[in-house]
């Protein structure tokens, strides 16, 4: 113990004590920096400099019964310390415990107080007070003890005991030590709680690109699976056909015979290398729907589900109604699925309407709710429906709005590109 409490003094203290560390100025984000700008950047130098000048004042005009040049050094010590705490803040220490001694001396000991002269005094609180601010509060308490140990050496073999200014200075250099002390307490809580918060900021930020960028890997994986089972299944249907085909002409010719052949072979070569590739996007427990993937012929069915649930949904289709891919298909029941939960969860009570159009060159779709109506409160959501709505409409290149209505309802408006020569392949 005793060797740590001698490693700390000598850290503190006498390690490095003639190093060069000058007063850095204020931080653009602090108050007087973005008060006056550049000049208040200086404000802690302009202060030392004042207190410098004024103890630099105090002391000449003080100096009774000494000559001008003398009461000019009883001024210029004192305030050489105090400025030395710019640039060398322990070696202004001693050098202010240094000058004691040496005013007393030019003083001819006919103070009124003793050790300290009253410049004296005010000169070596506010270097304390500038050191223990700018190092740390273990710095403060060394300097206290060692300024308590020497005013009672240097009051010891005094007979003038009433007149010393050791137990004054004791006293008010520890309440300064002391409030410092808190103030870094303080200030070093308020950084390490300023430090936590960026922390958790930040966290938060990678947690949501995070769950937003799972959340997006796992809607790609569903439209995946769900096309993988569309292709596979007409893929099936090929080679079926193919296989089925001959039989259906009597006496083929061998040409024709060997070209439906080849059609099966290359259905399925192409179904085993697609359940190859995108195979590897199915989980361990993913099982493939016995029923095909729904389509836009299936809408009814879902409006009827969802009105049981409470929730007024009107429909309407406009243009020719005609048989569109398989994708398109399932990806317009898809979103019309999502929105109408989202209007269950987010708009209770709301009144919903379903509009398809079938225009020249694709689909449109709009899904739109009113306000949410009734006692029952929404429900929070993370926009996960939307962002599997907007990777679906991406991965058919078409377009997508979404956002609040006026009234206080939403709005999905999706259009789904369809080329001529697709729907009519389909059509036929």
């Amino acid at each position: 113990m005793v060797k740590d409490v001698f490693g700390g003094v000598r850290e503190d203290l006498f390690q490095d004590a003639f190093a060069y560390r000058p007063l850095a100025p204020l931080g653009p984000g602090r108050r007087l920096a973005r008060r006056f700008g550049g000049r208040g950047r200086w404000a802690p130098h302009a202060l030392v400099v004042a207190l410098a000048g004024f103890t630099f004042f105090a002391g000449s005009v003080s100096a009774y019964g000494v000559s001008e040049p003398a009461a000019l050094v009883m001024g210029a010590l004192p305030a050489l310390a105090v400025l030395f705490t710019l640039v060398r803040p322990v070696l202004a220490f001693f050098l202010s415990l240094a000058s004691v001694p040496v005013l007393m001396g030019i003083s001819g000991f006919t103070g009124a107080a003793w050790p300290w002269t009253g410049a004296g005094f005010f000169a070596h609180l506010v270097v304390m007070a500038v050191v223990t601010a700018r190092t740390r509060p273990r710095t403060g308490l060394w300097m206290w003890i060692v300024t308590t140990v020497f005013g009672t050496l240097a009051t010891s073999g005094d007979g003038r005991g009433d007149s010393s200014d050791a137990g004054t200075m004791v006293f008010v250099s520890g309440m300064l030590v002391l409030l410092l002390t808190v103030w870094h307490v303080r200030r070093e809580a308020r950084q390490k709680v300023e430090v936590a918060q960026q922390e958790v900021a930040a966290e938060r930020t990678v947690t949501a690109a995070e769950r937003d960028r799972r959340t997006l890997l796992e809607e790609r994986t569903t439209i995946a699976r769900e096309l993988h089972d569309v292709v596979a299944h007409h893929m099936s249907v090929v080679a079926i056909q193919a296989e089925a085909a001959p039989y259906r002409v009597e006496n083929p010719p061998p040409e024709l015979e060997q070209a439906f052949a080849t059609i099966r072979e290359n259905a399925v070569a192409a179904l085993t290398e697609l359940r190859r590739v995108l195979g590897v996007v199915r989980a361990e427990d993913y099982e493939a729907p016995d029923a095909p993937q729904p389509t836009l012929a299936d809408l009814d069915a879902l409006i009827t589900n969802v009105r049981e649930t409470g929730l007024e949904v009107t429909k309407a289709v406009t243009g020719a109604v005609r048989e569109l891919p398989p994708g398109v298909e399932l990806s317009a029941y898809r979103i019309v699925q999502e929105a109408l939960s989202n209007t269950l969860r987010h708009a209770p009570g709301a009144a919903a309407r379903v509009e398809v159009g079938y225009v020249l060159g694709g689909l449109g779709l709009r899904v739109v709710n009113g306000p949410a109506r009734g006692l029952v409160k929404p429900s929070p959501g993370a926009g996960h429906g939307i962002t599997g709505m907007r990777e679906r409409v991406a991965m058919l290149d078409g377009q997508m709005t979404a956002g609040e209505q006026p009234d206080g309802g939403y709005e999905v408006a999706v259009f789904l590109p369809v080329p001529a020569a697709a729907g009519a392949e389909e059509t036929a």
